[in-house]
């Protein structure tokens, strides 16, 4: 495993949700309170920046080349190519100090999204939906701090979710044509000194891998929830993994930092980029 390299001093204050997009070659992350979708071409460094309304909890890619996108309270569809936002979603019925947060497109082309509280201490308020291309929003689960560490297996029969305040890491059997899902286990509960789960993403052998920002770490685990492999990370608080062809890029968290912090680790909000230690699962598009 090579070490990880700055690639974008992009000093988000929460980096979040990098997706690749691999028909146009660019590995895409938004600025959550930035309200801000930022993409990399991965070929020749090409940057575009597109600005969004809202904050910007996480996106997917949709086979028609826009972008789904969860804003604080709904989802809606954004077209890079023209910045044109189409509305899917009525607002989420939750407290009003809850926000979408992590969010991915399933293996069955229906956009999941989770919620998380803003509340200091953080309270169980947040859910986990399923949206789909008429605008329909299906609660599937709910207790949750901070829903995050969405992730499907390569085949799309096992999905794995997180409540990062909590420290756990979930799993259901999926049902990749329906969004169905059965047999919910738990597969690891972490604390601050392990790398509480934050994004993730999966690989090719169906292994796990969760970012842990409060260790500055990433946990590797196999389907059974086994601790394969902790990758050090260069600095605190990778936010989600995300990967690439042969690369493994990793966005950051600069906000809530100290200053001190700040002086000795000045690229935070980054993203960061590695040779992979494996291949990526198939990265789902939303089926508008």
């Amino acid at each position: 495993m090579s070490t990880f390299e700055l690639v974008w001093d992009s000093r988000c204050g929460v980096a979040e949700s990098p997706v690749w997009d691999d028909a146009n070659r660019r590995v895409l992350f938004c600025d959550i309170n930035g309200k801000k979708i930022n993409a990399l071409n991965v070929d020749n460094g090409t940057r575009e920046t597109w600005d969004l309304p809202e904050v910007v909890g996480s996106f997917g890619l949709c086979r028609t080349g826009r972008l789904v996108v969860a804003l604080r309270h709904r989802v809606v569809l954004f077209d890079p190519r023209t910045a044109e936002i189409a509305p899917l979603t009525q607002a989420v019925e939750e407290a009003a100090t809850n926000r979408l947060n992590d969010g991915k497109v399933g293996p069955d082309g229906a956009f999941w999204v989770g919620s998380m509280d803003e509340n200091s201490p953080r309270q169980p308020l947040g859910a986990l939906y399923r949206v789909t291309v008429d605008g329909k929003i299906e609660k599937r689960a709910e207790g949750y701090a901070v829903s995050n560490g969405l992730a499907w297996s390569p085949d799309g029969t096992i999905m794995y979710h997180s409540d990062s305040t909590a420290g756990t890491i979930e799993a259901w059997d999926f049902d990749p044509e329906t969004g169905a899902m059965a047999n919910h286990r738990i597969l690891a509960k972490l604390g601050n000194d392990d790398g509480r789960p934050d994004g993730a993403a999966t690989d090719m052998e169906g292994n796990y891998w969760s970012a842990g920002p409060s260790a500055g770490c990433i946990n590797c685990f196999s389907p059974e929830g086994k601790l394969l492999t902790k990758l050090a990370f260069p600095v605190p608080g990778p936010t989600m993994p995300c990967f690439a062809d042969d690369a493994l890029f990793v966005t950051t968290l600069r906000e809530g930092r100290s200053a001190d912090q700040l002086a000795k680790f000045p690229t935070l909000g980054g993203l960061f980029k590695a040779e992979a230690p494996a291949l990526g699962a198939p990265v789902g598009l939303f089926a508008d």
